[in-house]
């Protein structure tokens, strides 16, 4: 039977269309069909490597888990990952083609439409069902002139389409009828229902709201979803949604540095979830706190523009001081190259070409520039033998004096630890969600392990949003309003 596809728009960015998604995969799956995330085009700097060695983002990463099938870059056939305030690196079916700017690249997306389409028909072609995530509004009018990401897309492959609001930001019920009145009346013809998501206390007392939509707009009410507070422990995709606090007023302090470019925050998603530990998300114009007991330095997509604002915010300062007080500090990936004696960019991968001093807290230097490493590899600490799993995504080679931190299985080493003890960095995402490497960790400065099974974890929660919607949304009408697209995908 040819695979039957349904697509979740959002009347805005942030309304939990990634959430639905992968909560739908879960439950279609555990009905027994073969589902296939897919998003046409998507911005972030949160990805994960596929097992063709390529990248896509990483709530796409988390929806394949969800339909229990490994990872694909056809499952985001083009991703795009903010380097400026208006530029990006561009990433076609897994691979990185160039750096585009804002306004360049909307004249150059209906070039990639071919791309998207390849990309979505062979996923149909070994699916029962293909859930398919737009991006930001169905409403940017402004932007739909050879859309990929939402209704262009939607028309292109004849996907029908359900429209989520989000009533936790307030003005749900505008936006959702606002959207009907902006949006092309074709446009409109595609949208099948509507979902109201992130809804809390008594459903009743916006029974006559969701009448009051259907009767503006002409589409069924397919679910109003109460707000799921376990999501937490799912990876979450946009950093500026994540609490400053995890823990707030209690536990081990962890510091982690929110630069602008900050890339692959995930990593520190494990961390939040021990009840001993506090993680604190710090961005420029606030102080390192003095009570910190390890300062991390996350992956960023602009090495040296981030360091300028490390160095802007004061931080330089703060990490020595940290580090007086007997603190550790942990780079990881971009992270680990601030820490090093310089960065240099001869090629401007990252930006303007340049070189400037790094942080000198580790004997290394980096050198931006040759193929993309994007690999999964396993190893174990230098010193205390400790495994670990994980993968590496990072343009440029790091060479160092100091003591290496990990031993990899296939050969080498990565990483550097100085003579302390105190100041380690490392290519390795996905360090931190390794149980034996994220006890290891705590126990270096002094927190308590909870015992907490990270990956069984994401698995229980996969599971317990899936129950959440099939008590709240109409799945098996949802199922029944995916229809099989009317498109060649071989043309």
């Amino acid at each position: 039977m040819p695979a039957r596809a349904l697509m979740i728009q959002g009347t805005g960015s942030d309304v939990g269309k990634s959430l639905l998604v992968a909560g739908l995969a879960r439950v279609f799956t555990r009905r027994g069909l073969e589902v296939r995330p897919f998003k046409p085009q998507n911005m972030s700097n949160n990805a994960a490597v596929t097992a063709e060695g390529g990248e896509i983002g990483r709530a796409q990463a988390l929806q394949a888990r969800a339909a229990r099938v490994p990872v694909s870059v056809h499952m985001n056939p083009v991703l795009l990952k903010p380097q400026s305030d208006i530029g990006a690196q561009l990433v076609v079916q897994g691979r990185v083609v160039g750096n585009t700017w804002a306004r360049d690249y909307q004249s150059i997306k209906a070039g990639l439409l071919a791309s998207v389409l390849d990309s979505f028909g062979r996923l149909a072609a070994e699916a029962d069902l293909v859930l398919v995530e737009g991006a930001g509004s169905a409403s940017e009018v402004n932007l739909r002139a050879d859309d990929i990401a939402n209704m262009g897309f939607a028309r292109a492959a004849d996907v029908p389409v359900v429209l989520v609001g989000d009533i936790d930001r307030g003005g749900v019920i505008a936006s959702l009828v606002g959207t009907k009145a902006v949006i092309d009346p074709e446009d409109a013809a595609m949208i099948v229902g509507f979902i109201v998501n992130r809804f809390r206390g008594d459903p009743s007392l916006f029974a006559d709201g969701m009448t009051l939509i259907a009767e503006r707009t002409g589409w069924p009410a397919l679910g109003l979803v109460p707000y799921f507070a376990d999501a937490i422990r799912l990876p979450a995709e946009d950093a500026l949604s994540l609490p400053e606090h995890s823990t707030p007023g209690g536990g081990v302090k962890i510091v982690v540095l929110a630069y602008p470019h900050l890339a692959n925050f995930d990593d520190v998603d494990p961390l939040r979830l021990e009840p001993d530990v506090d993680v604190v998300f710090v961005r420029p114009g606030q102080p390192i706190p003095g009570d910190a007991r390890l300062v991390i330095l996350p992956g960023s997509k602009a090495t040296i523009a981030d360091l300028a604002t490390l160095r802007a915010a004061g931080w330089d300062i703060d990490l020595r001081a940290h580090l007086r007080r007997g603190g550790h500090v942990l780079g990881l990936c971009g992270g680990y190259q601030m820490l090093g004696r310089r960065v240099s960019d001869p090629e401007g991968i990252e930006g303007p070409p340049g070189s400037v001093e790094g942080l000198c807290l580790l004997e290394a230097e980096t050198v931006l520039g040759g193929d993309k490493v994007l690999v999964e590899v396993t190893g174990k600490t230098v010193a205390e033998g400790v495994p670990f799993k994980g993968y590496e995504m990072h343009v440029g080679r790091t060479t160092t004096t100091a003591r290496p931190l990990l031993d990899l299985d296939h050969g080498g080493s990565d990483g550097a630890i100085d003579a302390t003890g105190r100041i380690a960095g490392c290519y390795i995402h996905g360090l931190l969600a390794d149980d034996r490497q994220r006890r290891h960790w705590l126990q270096r400065i002094g927190a308590a392990s909870s015992g907490l099974d990270y990956e069984a974890g994401i698995e229980d929660t996969l599971d317990r949003l899936a129950d959440h919607l099939e008590e709240h949304v109409d799945c098996t009408r949802l199922l029944d309003l995916a229809r099989v697209p009317r498109f060649d995908a071989t043309s």
